[in-house]
């Protein structure tokens, strides 16, 4: 008799955790290594990160033998035009958190990724016929809630903290109709990217503009393909080796680093609208991570 393959267990594991761990405690830290570059345009950071990224993510998938993916991708219109899509995603949400970090927009950064996972439930009521549990409506709610007191209080919208939401909201949603693997997916996004990449580099060189000079410039910006592929590839590595729901409670690591972050070492002022706005939303995601464990806990 063929035995059947066990199925993957359900279960947290200690490589998982520190994956995990690791990866959401880079993108905490990220701010403080963006904030070095402050005095760089948002789009050549941007920039630098995807030709940066190039050289990291293959390397690791030539390391493991998994380049005939990509070599497949690049092949099939179809898969392609999907990863222009998601690349596209990615870059407007790096663009708008470089540019966020480097004017003193930390807060608003913390507050768009704290937002993301209610975002995320909302996208699949809407996109995919996916039921809300009451839990889930009103922590939507309370976090539309808190982006009106906010909005009231400046005047204007959190442009920022909705840009952050809503591009990494869709690139996760359309990122789980990419048929390939997620360090695969990262790689054909950036190679995608390279070629306006490399275009954009070379007319800011044309015109004398680059700051791709001086040792500590280059170096930074070097150094922007590693901080940007290594948590992404920790985080892959890790969300294979724990629970939904562990990953779940682990996502709110990185916007609570870059909160303390810009109150204590940027010295943004947390004003007395966030001072509203910010339990708010904690208390929509205390709703959201009870409701989630309910549903897990059905489903088994």
């Amino acid at each position: 008799m063929t035995r059947t393959p066990d199925r993957p267990e359900n279960r947290d594991t200690p490589q998982g955790l520190a994956f995990a761990l690791t990866a959401y405690g880079l993108w905490g830290f990220l701010p403080l290594y963006l904030k070095l570059l402050s005095h760089v345009p948002a789009a050549e950071v941007v920039a630098h990160r995807i030709l940066w990224s190039v050289p990291v993510a293959g390397g690791l998938l030539i390391v493991l033998g998994r380049t005939d993916s990509i070599r497949i991708a690049l092949r099939d219109p179809q898969m392609l035009a999907m990863g222009c899509v998601t690349a596209a995603l990615i870059s407007v949400n790096w663009a708008i958190y470089v540019w966020a970090i480097a004017t003193n927009h930390a807060l608003d950064a913390a507050l768009g990724y704290y937002i993301n996972p209610l975002f995320s439930v909302l996208l699949g009521a809407v996109l995919l016929g996916e039921r809300l549990a009451r839990m889930q409506v009103a922590a939507i709610a309370l976090a539309a809630l808190a982006v009106l007191v906010l909005t009231l209080d400046n005047g204007r919208v959190p442009w920022a903290a909705l840009g952050l939401t809503f591009s990494w909201g869709f690139y996760a949603f359309f990122k789980k109709w990419l048929p390939i693997g997620p360090n695969q997916g990262f790689l054909l996004e950036v190679l995608i990217l390279t070629p306006p990449a490399l275009i954009w580099v070379a007319w800011r060189v044309a015109r004398g503009e680059s700051h791709f000079t001086g040792a500590a410039d280059i170096g930074l910006l070097l150094g922007c393909g590693v901080v940007t592929a290594v948590p992404l590839l920790f985080y892959a590595n890790g969300a294979k080796l724990l629970r939904l729901s562990t990953i779940g409670i682990l996502q709110y690591t990185a916007p609570t680093m870059i909160m303390l972050i810009g109150v204590f070492v940027f010295g943004e002022e947390f004003g007395r609208a966030r001072m509203i706005a910010f339990p708010m939303i904690w208390a929509a995601l205390v709703l959201y991570t009870t409701s989630m464990f309910r549903q897990l806990r059905a489903a088994r």
